[in-house]
């Protein structure tokens, strides 16, 4: 078995691309993000669960955030999220929407707009986004826009089907006073050139990790050479799925599945991956006493008899890396031996003062 890596091959990132091509270095990569909507529609909980590792309930003890919380999240180690928590009452919006619209809406790479499912006044909720938008479009015509329908566990499953959230969730003992709301081009601007993602999600599920890997995906700089080397080790070590996360939030940065993982029928495995790591590794602090963003474990391994085994290794500084393999010990043994050996390959990941050798390197077992 055989398979190529590549050192660091992607291109440059930052502002001086030839300065940094003849140097070798890669610049990190900075990216304004706007997280806005309703006061009490549950932004500054998500965050809070995301890049500071609480738990579901934990986030009953945060007040509201009052004007703009601003806070810098280093992703890996060449992405850093400017994050700015937006307060979501009214006297709040109007003002960055008036005296901050520069400020505030200026240079921004994506906003994250949070709607709450038991909002009793979607006209407005409508009306505020519409003009939020509209700004955006005025600053930052480039921005990607996601919109995440919050808090769904309160929404009840439909007729014969059981609902899925984690049972630490509240009971949905209500419906919404308004159906779910869906965001629609007929009620943007006709001159809107952005394009809207949306999600519905939840604290208390996986849902609320399938939004935020997939935002945090687009940003991630050199993904082209971390899905190539990541193909490579997967091949190389005959493994049917290989998932790349990142060290503090767990967030899926990249996957990797063979012909026969794609029969794996739990599509949505990595977020429940992301969602069992993040609760595994708050356990181990609360056990420990150590703080919950400290590394909490090097490598865990389970092996499930006939059907299959895997392994999840401190992989480099700020990532872990997750290997799905058919059962067998020799297998397991070597394909844990390839996985060490291929960290070197990986470096470029750890920050932006990573050479990139001209010459990618072999690699095999």
């Amino acid at each position: 078995m055989s398979g190529r890596l590549e050192s660091g091959v992607a291109p440059p990132v930052g502002d001086n691309p030839a300065g940094d091509a003849k140097s070798g270095i890669k610049k990190p990569k900075k990216k304004k993000v706007l997280l806005m909507g309703k006061s009490g529609s549950g932004k500054s909980s998500m965050r809070s669960i995301i890049f500071s590792n609480y738990i579901a309930r934990d986030t009953r003890r945060l007040g509201a955030t009052i004007d703009i919380d601003l806070s810098h999240v280093k992703f890996l180690g060449n992405l850093t999220l400017n994050l700015w928590d937006c307060g979501g009452q009214e006297a709040f919006m109007e003002n960055y929407l008036s005296q901050q619209r520069v400020h505030v809406f200026s240079h921004v790479g994506v906003l994250i707009y949070v709607f709450d499912i038991e909002s009793r006044d979607v006209d407005r909720d409508m009306a505020t986004f519409v003009s939020i938008i509209s700004a955006l479009v005025q600053f930052s015509p480039t921005a990607r826009i996601y919109v995440l329908i919050h808090k769904m566990d309160l929404m009840p499953p439909p007729p014969g089907r059981t609902c899925s959230t984690s049972t630490s969730a509240p009971s949905a003992k209500r419906r919404p006073s308004s159906p779910p709301l869906s965001v629609s081009r007929q009620a943007l601007p006709a001159t809107c050139p952005l394009d809207i993602t949306p999600f519905a999600t939840s604290i208390w599920d996986q849902s609320l990790y399938k939004a935020w890997a997939s935002i945090i995906h687009d940003l991630v700089p050199n993904l082209s050479a971390i899905e190539r080397n990541l193909a490579n080790l997967g091949v190389a070590i005959e493994a049917e799925e290989l998932l790349l996360f990142e060290r503090t939030s767990f967030l899926a940065v990249s996957s990797w599945t063979s012909e026969s993982g794609q029969d794996n029928p739990t599509h949505d495995r990595l977020e429940r991956m992301s969602n069992i790591m993040k609760q595994f590794k708050q356990s181990i602090s609360r056990f420990t006493g150590t703080p919950r963003n400290a590394e909490q474990f090097v490598c865990m391994e389970h092996k499930a008899g006939t059907s299959f085994s895997l392994f999840i290794l401190k992989f480099t500084t700020n990532t872990y890396l997750m290997a799905v393999l058919p059962a067998g010990e020799a297998r397991f043994n070597a394909a844990m031996l390839n996985c060490r050996i291929a960290i070197e390959h990986f470096k470029f990941l750890d920050g932006p003062s990573s050479p990139s050798p001209s010459n990618p390197q072999q690699f095999g077992s």
